[in-house]
């Protein structure tokens, strides 16, 4: 049965279907079932060349055929597996019997079928597809996106370093910075989490019912299967699957580092969303444009507006991408002694988190590609913002001894409309060298931005 796009229960796999193509080979149950015959496939000639007597090592032709399961595995193929599911009522068991179903005329293959899944509990299937399912999909997807956004943002930083801006704390009008700071600001948190995304190492453990090697001793008890396991889980593929070897575990593998991989994810998007909202609040202020696309329509009955739906989608699927990620991390690493059933189901859920994420990730940088700064903006605000220079005044004055330096200028300023002239004529009063005088009569908000600039350049030159 197919469903069209507009019935879908999802819309991952609904409204959004295109934006997730790459997401969808990787992390469907096609996915699953793929990487589920790569393990399998890995195992099983593994085994040819471990040297049992009963099992002799596989021809050039037989590896090369059953490589090719695994290379040209189709939607055809998932859909075999599935219809023999229906009668083993077993996903993993489902698979292991379209393995040897595809051994048929083949008498090298079909004398061996017995060492397909030999000594396997379905979870050293299980653990090792989903690690290579998460890692194909954070190196090949993920990671890629935020790069992408951490790109512009640096070439944002570069080229709004000196471009001066009224910084807002607690809604209140503060000290300048400049445009591109703020967004370098933002660039090297998401460099750091994008680098702590990266650095989680994926594992898998291949050690039977209950992680002792228990049947894997009783057909060969004087075999080191722990060498042999860890071998084919950490070899590089295609002759192993690069994963991480995890020696302690009971049926499952913890997830420890799904919960380590889904926490740094979360932090990434937490930062994202902090972006998001300021961007929004940006807008709003006018010191961003956005650029009009033809025939797009901003309001049903205002024709005037121009939203900024693309953060604000952002904003959203972040945040249902962050409530699956933490529900992940949590739920993840609990189970109840040797294992239960609840990881199972949760995790056919890793692939709604991270579309939802790179859902978010494209958004934002289809609204990142519209922005034009509004210079213009950005000046009338700082010009109407005298009243932050009371901070420099306050702190020469402090330099050079003058008393009560904090509470004359609290006392002029505070809640009040500052000009330009009343402030002028405080610092001429004022009992300091006239060169200081004289710098402090030059400066303007717009000039007050500290190191602002080479902080942002230092950024948008990638030196940070």
């Amino acid at each position: 049965m197919s469903f069209a796009p507009v019935s879908a229960l999802s819309p991952l796999d609904g409204r959004y279907a295109g934006k997730l193509a790459p997401l969808r080979p990787l992390m469907s149950e096609q996915g699953y079932m793929h990487r589920r015959v790569q393990v399998e496939v890995a195992w099983f000639i593994a085994l040819s060349d471990a040297g049992f007597a009963e099992f002799k090592p596989l021809t050039p032709g037989a590896r090369k055929y059953l490589m090719g399961l695994v290379s040209h595995f189709s939607e055809a193929d998932a859909l075999a597996i599935k219809e023999i599911e229906k009668t083993t009522n077993h996903d993993v068991k489902a698979v292991e019997y379209w393995i040897k179903s595809k051994f048929e005329a083949r008498p090298e293959l079909e004398s061996a079928a017995e060492f397909v899944h030999f000594a396997c509990t379905s979870e050293d299937i299980n653990n090792t597809s989903h690690a290579l399912q998460i890692q194909a999909a954070r190196d090949q997807v993920v990671l890629p996106a935020l790069d992408g956004i951490l790109a512009t943002l640096r070439k944002m930083a570069g080229d709004f370093a000196a471009v001066p801006m009224l910084s807002r704390t607690h809604g209140q009008t503060a000290s300048p910075t400049t445009v591109g700071k703020e967004i370098a600001n933002v660039a090297v948190r998401l460099a750091k989490a994008r680098e702590q995304i990266a650095a989680v190492k994926l594992m898998g453990k291949m050690n039977g019912a209950v992680g002792n090697y228990n049947a894997h001793l009783a057909a060969w008890p004087d075999f080191d299967w722990e060498a042999f396991s860890r071998k084919v889980v950490e070899t590089p593929a295609p002759q192993g699957l690069g994963l991480v070897f995890q020696p302690f575990s009971i049926q499952i593998e913890p997830h420890d580092f799904m919960a380590e991989l889904f926490d740094a994810l979360a932090r990434a998007n937490t930062i994202l969303v902090d972006f998001s909202r300021d961007v929004w609040g940006y807008i709003s202020l006018g010191y961003f444009k956005q650029r009009l696309k033809a025939g797009e329509i901003g309001s049903s009955t205002m024709p005037h507006k121009v939203n900024p739906i693309d953060f604000e989608n952002a904003e959203g699927n972040l945040g249902l991408a962050n409530a699956l990620l933490r529900h992940l991390s949590e739920k993840l690493p609990i189970s109840r002694w040797q294992r239960d059933l609840t990881d199972s189901t949760v995790l056919r859920n890793v692939g709604v988190a991270f579309g939802y994420a790179v859902l978010a990730y494209a958004s934002l940088a289809t609204g990142l590609g519209k922005l034009e700064l509004n210079e213009a903006a950005l000046a009338e605000d700082l010009d109407s913002s005298w009243e932050v220079l009371a901070e420099p005044i306050q702190t020469v004055m402090r330099r050079y001894g003058v008393a009560g330096a904090y509470e004359k200028l609290k006392e002029v300023t505070r809640g009040q409309a500052v000009t330009a002239e009343a402030l002028h004529g405080l610092i001429r009063s004022l009992e300091i060298p006239e060169a200081e005088k004289e710098r402090l009569l030059a400066m303007t908000p717009g000039s007050y931005t500290g190191k602002a600039a080479e902080l942002a350049r230092r950024v948008g030159g990638g030196q940070a």
